[in-house]
């Protein structure tokens, strides 16, 4: 298991070619592979987190419940789970909806070139706090209001986030 500072680099297939550093993957077009979570609660709610000024990129934006990097030897699956719980301080089950392709470049001159995996699931206990190093707030938000609110202001969300939630609604 590395320290989080090797990401995974893949194909257009998800095949893993090799690992690279962090930084430098994302201040060049390096293809890497990702996972995001989106877990809702029983009344269709869906959980965002903003992330922390901390982060190296898209700080104080809101996105899904949480996202990362797997390591090389780590499965996409136990990688959601991991992540999950070192952002939002709890675990669930998990199930993987679908996987796409993307590209971002960030105001810092990061880029993020990413083939994702998405995982999604109901919980409905109580979020009782946050890790305050990855996650500035955290908020629970009907899809109707969610999806108004990012077409006044798209600008306070992740890129990713809103492919991710584009496809999600196209396949509900």
């Amino acid at each position: 298991m590395n320290t989080g500072n090797l990401m995974v680099l893949v194909d257009d297939n998800d095949k893993v070619i090799w690992t690279w550093e962090k930084m430098d993957i994302h201040r060049k077009w390096i293809l890497h592979r990702a996972i995001s979570v989106l877990i809702f609660n029983s009344k269709w709610k869906m959980l965002l987190q903003q992330r922390a000024l901390s982060k190296y990129h898209c700080w104080w934006l809101w996105t899904n419940a949480t996202c990362t990097h797997p390591y090389l030897d780590e499965e996409v699956l136990d990688a959601a789970h991991r992540r999950l719980q070192e952002e939002m301080w709890f675990d669930t089950a998990l199930e993987e909806i679908f996987q796409f392709q993307y590209i971002a470049k960030f105001d810092n001159g990061l880029i993020e070139n990413e083939y994702d995996h998405v995982f999604k699931w109901v919980y409905d206990w109580e979020i009782t706090s946050v890790n305050p190093d990855e996650v500035n707030d955290y908020k629970w938000i009907d899809l109707k209001t969610l999806i108004n609110d990012i077409e006044k202001n798209p600008s306070r969300y992740t890129e990713w986030f809103k492919i991710i939630l584009n496809k999600y609604i196209e396949l509900n």
